[in-house]
């Protein structure tokens, strides 16, 4: 899939994705690079897993 990360909290490692209509949350870990952070407004593609609490979270994340 392709997004924009629209939230990124640097202290925290948590962050989410808007794709379309939907949002993904993720954590630092799911970047690909290995970097554990990225700006807001970046284009990514990223992958989607079940997650936490019942709703589906970015994972494989990679600036596009």
């Amino acid at each position: 899939m392709r997004g924009r990360v629209v939230e990124f909290d640097d202290d925290r490692g948590l962050g989410v994705i808007a794709a379309g209509e939907a949002t993904y949350p993720f954590h630092c870990t799911q970047i690909a690079d290995g970097s554990r952070s990225v700006d807001v407004g970046v284009d990514v593609s990223f992958e989607t897993r079940p997650g936490h609490l019942g709703r589906w979270e970015a994972t494989a994340i990679a600036t596009a």
